[in-house]
């Protein structure tokens, strides 16, 4: 999304086909921090749930009009996904809608919200396939219940050209990650993932993201 909400459609080349018996790929990453999917940020990861990461995000900032992190909007709202939970939480969702709006359908909202916050789930395995999320978001299927945070990536300090140093938040947990080999241009960056290609999708969340810890790189 533009600063003026405009969408900007981008092929970063995370369309791939891929073995149906595999459960993931293990891919070179690339994007725009704010819409990676933690398994892709993090491990290079590269599922079909990525996308439906993504298309969260852009779900959510769409129903709020705001980007996904403005640090302008003060410490507790600065990140989305973190303030679309706090409020679903509090039972304060419809809060989230861009208050611009001077008539809206409160019922819709609350279900794109929901929609939003089940797709970037933490775990690949709790996003809805993009199937069901066209059918909950045309009243066909009933929206699943949210019972968990969605996961988001904050923080990102760049120490120099070629390691950067990320402080990633998961269900409450930071976990520091060194990267090396690392370009990057405004908020899209590109870099050579140096974390072990080992696949999540068989773990029980949220465990399968706790287990990644330091990893230090020693200039490789």
């Amino acid at each position: 999304m533009k600063n003026n909400l405009t969408p900007k459609i981008s092929d970063f080349g995370l369309a791939k086909l891929f073995d149906e018996k595999k459960t993931h790929i293990s891919t070179r990453v690339a994007g725009t921090i704010g819409y990676l999917a933690p398994e892709y940020a993090m491990r290079g990861h590269l599922t079909e749930k990525t996308d439906v990461f993504a298309f969260g995000v852009v779900a959510l900032e769409i129903v709020s009009g705001r980007p996904n992190s403005d640090p302008s909007l003060g410490e507790e709202m600065t990140y989305l996904l973190e303030w679309a939970w706090q409020l679903h939480e509090n039972r304060r969702a419809v809060e989230l809608v861009d208050s611009r709006l001077s008539e809206f359908n409160e019922e819709e909202a609350q279900r794109i919200i929901k929609i939003g916050l089940l797709c970037t789930q933490t775990s690949p395995m709790l996003r809805p396939s993009m199937s069901r999320v066209v059918g909950m978001l045309s009243g066909d299927m009933e929206v699943t219940t949210v019972t968990s945070k969605p996961g988001y990536l904050t923080d990102w300090k760049f120490d120099d050209l070629t390691t950067v140093t990320s402080l990633t938040k998961l269900d409450g947990v930071s976990i520091v990650t060194n990267v090396t080999d690392m370009t990057t241009r405004g908020t899209d960056f590109s870099f050579n993932n140096s974390l072990a290609s080992t696949s999540i999708m068989g773990q029980s969340p949220p465990n399968a993201i706790h287990s990644m810890s330091k990893n230090n790189v020693d200039g490789r």
